[in-house]
């Protein structure tokens, strides 16, 4: 484990509206992802990954005007990812004040994308994501919205984004997504210990304990999350949070 290792809410956006999903498919509305960004701003967070779910499956630009208006609000790092398939967008988006774009899709579709993107603006601003689901036992790698079945499997296509020049890898557990039920902990530490690169674990944390498992037995460099940074309590009541610096000390995720 790292000294100070990455905790990363992100947060999930389509149509403007801030939503959470679960396994990629069942959706809660949450409200404006602008107030959210809002209120992360006074918990200190590392940095704040923005997805758009629904850039990619419904062939949309990523929402500029919408990701302005947050960018001009965060005072943390931003990632983005969602709708990615030009070097333009990663220019644009670059420009406005995200430090980090996220591709998916174009991963395994334009691969060479990720390779230009690396070589032009520099590994450490291109992020890729992997999203895995197991099929008959065996972990799958999917692509838009998880919605569209590939032949590759997770190490090996983290191993490609290394090879291509990606500068991180988020790898997201569908299976997990939304349950709060800890990370898929054997997937992680597979992919974590295959690549020399960083790997960001989401899907399923659910507590501070969860993301200290991750991160010392996942050997993930940074865990990220949804719903534990939206919910609160047994009925999930909405509410944008995340552990203090004090107690995630005490955890012995931060080291002093």
């Amino acid at each position: 484990m790292f000294t100070r290792p990455r905790i990363i809410p992100t947060l999930l956006i389509d149509n403007r509206d801030l939503i959470k999903t679960v396994n990629f498919d069942k959706r809660t509305y949450l409200g404006d992802p602008v107030n959210a960004v809002k209120i992360f701003n006074r918990k200190g967070i590392d940095e704040l990954s923005i997805l758009d779910i629904g850039a990619t499956k419904n062939n949309r630009e990523p929402d500029y005007e919408l990701l302005k208006d947050i960018a001009s609000e965060a005072f943390m790092p931003l990632s983005y990812g969602g709708g990615i398939n030009n070097i333009a967008q990663i220019h644009d988006l670059l420009a406005i004040g995200y430090e980090k774009i996220i591709i998916n899709s174009m991963l395994v579709k334009n691969p060479q994308l990720i390779k230009q993107a690396s070589e032009m603006f520099g590994s450490q601003s291109i992020v890729a994501s992997i999203d895995v689901k197991k099929v008959n036992g065996y972990y799958k790698c999917f692509v838009n919205d998880g919605e569209e079945i590939t032949e590759e499997v997770p190490i090996d296509l983290a191993k490609k984004a290394e090879s291509l020049g990606a500068g991180e890898i988020i790898l997201n557990s569908i299976d997990k997504d939304g349950l709060m039920s800890g990370y898929d902990i054997k997937l992680v530490s597979s992919v974590a210990d295959a690549v020399k690169m960083p790997v960001i674990a989401i899907g399923g944390a659910g507590s501070i304990k969860d993301l200290k498992e991750v991160l010392s037995d996942g050997h993930a460099h940074a865990a990220a999350g949804g719903s534990m940074f939206v919910y609160y309590g047994r009925l999930k009541a909405v509410l944008i949070t995340a552990p203090n610096e004090q107690e995630l000390i005490e955890a012995g995720i931060y080291t002093i």
